[in-house]
């Protein structure tokens, strides 16, 4: 006869210990894994913004091609008013109203023409589309988005801008004043005649190039200056006061960073000095730093 055995209602179960131990090794795993990811999704960004940069490239080229030369991009239009190299890049690549660029163009921010009698952006105008070029970049994917809707309208410098102008934006998207978008990318158009780039014919003192005169260099800093002082859109202090201005405001910055170190014999000259330069902010945002994606190759001068 078998002995009974007495069964215990108890059920087998974890102890204290042994949970805080897979807790913790799941802690440590998520530690070590989040920065991965965060790096994998960063460095999928860069992809994205260089393949845009590959496009836009494609597009300035058609635009060179119909037009004998780059779009411009100094800091002004014909007439004197705000109207930067961000702004002109966007007009060259989509026109004012995403429609193309017209042929008659001399890039006014109010987009009449040179003899101040025709506006060739006008909506209600459809005999004029005849006389447009491009989009050279799908209207879905140009990321171009009203400067109004970037930056608060009365952040200080705001005011020297058309509010309705539009600039192509990067694809590093955060929320910006109205909408959720990348930075402008910056864009700058080689004067070829000149010689210079970053120092004063001794080479000894910085010289910076007056807005309305490059003095001889082949960048000039100011083209999108005005657009840099406007800072971060995300870090404003409130009206009347300025927002965090970019590192590449700097002109000593700008022209550091521009200078391609390939080129030991002087004069300095930038990288791309044949053509046109574009800037994006970057994951950070901020112009100027290490993180800067270019269509050059961007090595960080401090």
């Amino acid at each position: 006869m078998k002995p009974n055995l007495k069964q215990s209602n108890k059920k087998p179960a974890f102890t204290i210990v042994e949970l805080l131990t897979v807790m913790s090794i799941i802690v440590i795993l998520i530690g070590l894994l989040v920065p991965a990811l965060n790096m994998a999704k960063r460095y999928a960004k860069t992809v994205r913004q260089r393949a845009q940069f590959h496009s836009i490239d494609a597009a300035i080229e058609l635009f060179n091609n119909e037009f004998d030369g780059y779009p411009l991009s100094g800091a002004t239009d014909p007439t004197g008013v705000a109207y930067c190299g961000a702004m002109k890049l966007c007009e060259a690549m989509m026109g004012q109203d995403l429609l193309g660029f017209h042929t008659n163009s001399v890039f006014r921010r109010d987009g009449m023409d040179a003899a101040d009698k025709l506006l060739l952006y006008n909506p209600a105008d459809t005999i004029s589309r005849t006389s447009r070029k491009g989009p050279y970049l799908p209207p879905e994917n140009a990321n171009a988005y009203r400067i109004k809707d970037l930056y608060p309208i009365d952040s200080p410098g705001f005011n020297v801008f058309r509010p309705d102008n539009l600039v192509l934006c990067d694809v590093f998207t955060r929320d910006l004043y109205q909408v959720k978008s990348g930075m402008p990318i910056l864009y700058y158009k080689a004067n070829t005649t000149n010689m210079l780039h970053l120092y004063d014919i001794g080479g000894k003192e910085w010289k910076p190039p007056n807005p309305s005169d490059d003095a001889g260099n082949i960048y000039n800093y100011w083209d999108n200056q005005e657009l840099l002082e406007l800072g971060k859109p995300w870090v404003q202090g409130g009206a009347g006061t300025p927002a965090k201005k970019h590192r590449l405001s700097d002109y000593k910055r700008f022209y550091k960073n521009t200078k391609s170190d390939r080129i030991t014999t002087p004069p300095d000259r930038p990288y791309r000095s044949d053509s046109y330069i574009l800037i994006s902010a970057g994951y950070d945002g901020e112009y100027g730093t290490a993180d800067d994606i270019c269509n050059f190759d961007w090595k960080y001068v401090e």
